[in-house]
């Protein structure tokens, strides 16, 4: 069972109390804070959290973590991620269990995820919660017809629809259905790297055609830019207060540790190995066409790569270079030899060894840098 302890954190108006004694956690509580910062823990906790805990109970859970990139259930990681800057900052990507856009988490930017039962679910509801929570910091904030939170015309919280001019998002949130059983949760950028951030979800790959969810670009900013003051500990304090007022809960928030009691859990455990491997990561990717093209000495090349479950399912060539039989063979062997490999995967080894040399040579390295990017 998982381990957890009562909070010893002090937030802007409570004390939650640790207790000497270690306690066996079951997915009864009605409020967690999770102290790990490790997001393939948290997510995995959410998400035992959310198939385990009593269907009719409302839930709250926030956590933070380090910094990484999130995307939906149901999204190209090629399309949304810039990879180049991704391995620069050394930073990881996860494929979250539900759907939405892309987001940037780092301890900046601090995570609600709010369950509830299916037949009481109400996106607007939940976003009221997380409204009173702002206001209570002393922000005069709104709700628009699309539930965004926003501060005039600028917009503090939304679902990752279109942005209208002069707004600015400081949250995005994202949500799950499954059985008698539902979930809001979001994001609360409040001190994050907005440069980290514009980095690593800047892909420009508008000729990857993708048939998952694609996110809408938008433009960001920190909470801090309304309320220097406000802290991680002081909105997650205010989230805690609105939820208890909500749903007339008095339970003290305990906190939730990545320690052995943790991963003693089999679902936890196995859930933590699952959102890195290659299966749930890449080869949950959605079916996507990717059209680009490069000038080389000797003439034009464009390339067509099929990809499907982040296989490549064919990888088609066209050019209008001199010599063209002999780059047609060239290209054909190539082509071949990159279907069935993993997109983004594929090592000079398993290329023909002519690939390394040459004009062919020059289109795989130019095709290898592409996919990888």
């Amino acid at each position: 069972m998982l381990s957890i302890r009562p909070s010893s954190y002090i937030y802007s108006s409570r004390r939650y109390l640790s207790t000497p004694s270690t306690h066996t956690i079951s997915p009864n509580h009605s409020i967690y804070l999770s102290r790990s910062t490790n997001p393939y823990f948290n997510l995995t906790f959410e998400d035992w959290l959310f198939r385990h805990s009593p269907t009719e109970k409302p839930l709250l859970l926030i956590y933070r973590d380090e910094p990484c990139v999130v995307i939906g259930r149901n999204q190209n990681p090629w399309k949304e991620i810039n990879f180049l800057a991704l391995r620069r900052a050394g930073n990881p990507f996860i494929r979250r269990r539900s759907g939405g856009g892309t987001v940037y988490h780092d301890l900046g930017n601090t995570n609600f995820s709010i369950h509830l039962p299916r037949t009481s679910f109400d996106r607007h509801a939940t976003a009221q919660i997380v409204l009173r929570a702002v206001r209570s910091l002393g922000i005069d904030a709104h709700i628009n017809e699309r539930n965004d939170i926003c501060i005039g015309k600028d917009k503090m919280s939304t679902i990752f629809l279109p942005l209208m001019a002069c707004c600015f998002y400081v949250s995005g949130s994202a949500y799950k259905i499954v059985n008698n059983r539902a979930y809001h949760h979001g994001t609360m950028l409040i001190s994050t790297r907005l440069d980290a951030l514009g980095d690593l979800l800047r892909s420009n790959k508008e000729s990857m055609i993708t048939k998952g969810v694609a996110s809408v670009r938008s433009p960001v900013c920190n909470l801090q830019q309304f309320s220097p003051t406000i802290s991680h500990e002081a909105f997650s304090d205010a989230v805690v207060r609105a939820f208890q007022e909500e749903y007339n809960i008095d339970q003290e928030p305990y906190i939730a540790q990545e320690d052995e009691g943790a991963t003693s859990i089999e679902y936890i455990r196995e859930g933590m190995a699952e959102l890195p491997s290659w299966d749930w990561a890449y080869g949950q990717t959605p079916e996507f066409t990717y059209g680009i093209k490069k000038s080389f000495g000797w003439g034009d090349m464009t390339v067509e790569i099929k990809s499907k479950h982040g296989i490549i399912l064919s990888c088609s060539f066209s050019h209008d270079g001199a010599g063209s039989s002999s780059v047609d063979r060239e290209i054909l062997e190539l082509s071949k030899a990159l279907e069935g490999k993993r997109y983004g995967f594929v090592d000079n080894a398993a290329i023909d060894a002519r690939a390394a040399r040459g004009r062919d040579g020059d289109i795989w390295e130019w095709l290898k840098t592409a996919m990888e990017s």
